[in-house]
């Protein structure tokens, strides 16, 4: 993985395919113990978002890799004081090794690119959040044996793991399904990039409204919750719009028997999923959060020219 050495990654296009596939390979042997790596870099994670285990797994994952983690709390630092990105991304830039961003808008993370020389990554924004893409394409590859082929269908919101989620998964050979309420598909933009992705990789997308139609004889389920961070006010209202999109008994009737549960928590339960359905045996979603920190591992080793 020599050849990120140095990258940022932002978007989930960053990477092509082999990289990805190299990325996933590297994540299952850092997993099972066959590689490891000793470093004295040191990672800043600097959020202006809550997170649990973009946080955690980030700051495990450094840690194992024998490096060193800055907790860059906006609150207590002069970003939160209106110090200019660029100021402040060129600063850290001497500072720091490498640097973790979860931010509002893209292009805050595009400025932070700009003026820092260091490998910058997306630990989310409001556009994508292709760390978590990452992990949920390890955990396929753990539960199926493979990515080309297989059939996701996600139910709910078109935000920004769906943005990251249908380009990773093009990008891979994956067919994807989006089952969705009509004015919440993800963004057109997004749809275009990743029909041409699939057209290269001889997979499909397909946009629909029909949730059981969706389903059918998917390998995969996938949703997240139905109003993002910042989105809490929404969240009553867009309820029993998206209820016919829940996974639940019903839908998994209509899905592959073997079809696995994925969600990118924190999961609502009773609204997107049951709580049947990400206690049940087809549920990976434990797994799923595990290899944020396997994947993670795996990105910063080949960013930092470790592996």
């Amino acid at each position: 993985m020599k050849d990120l050495t140095g990258q940022d990654f932002l978007r989930i296009t960053d990477l092509s395919s082999e990289q990805i596939q190299g990325l996933l390979n590297l994540a299952a042997q850092l997993k099972s113990g066959a590689r490891s790596f000793a470093c004295n870099k040191i990672l800043g994670l600097l959020f202006y978002k809550a997170s649990t285990r973009t946080r955690v797994s980030f700051t495990v994952a450094m840690y194992q890799l024998g490096g060193q983690v800055i907790d860059l709390n906006p609150n207590v630092t002069q970003v939160g004081r209106g110090e200019p990105i660029s100021d402040t991304a060129r600063v850290l830039d001497r500072y720091l090794d490498i640097l973790a961003v979860r931010t509002f808008k893209q292009e805050d993370l595009e400025t932070f690119a700009q003026y820092a020389k260091i490998p910058l990554i997306n630990a989310l924004s409001d556009l994508e959040h292709p760390c978590q893409i990452l992990a949920d394409l390890l955990t396929i590859q753990e539960c199926l044996g493979s990515l080309s082929g297989i059939t996701l269908t996600y139910l709910g919101d078109g935000n920004n793991v769906a943005h990251s989620l249908l380009l990773g998964a093009a990008l891979m050979g994956m067919n994807v399904r989006f089952a969705t309420p009509s004015t919440y598909q993800p963004d057109p933009q997004i749809v275009e990039d990743g029909k041409q992705l699939a057209a290269k990789s001889g997979s499909e997308i397909v946009l629909t409204d029909d949730p059981i139609a969706a389903v059918r004889g998917a390998q995969v389920l996938y949703t997240d919750v139905w109003a993002s961070m910042g989105q809490e006010d929404l969240a009553e209202e867009r309820i029993p719009l998206f209820q016919p999109y829940q996974i639940n008994d019903k839908l998994l009737q209509e899905a592959d028997p073997d079809a696995i549960i994925l969600h990118c928590l924190p999961a609502h339960r009773g609204e997107e999923i049951t709580d049947a359905a990400i206690e049940g045996s087809q549920s990976r979603v434990w797994e799923q959060a595990e290899n944020r920190m396997h994947a993670q591992k795996a990105l910063l080793a080949s960013l930092l020219g470790l592996a």
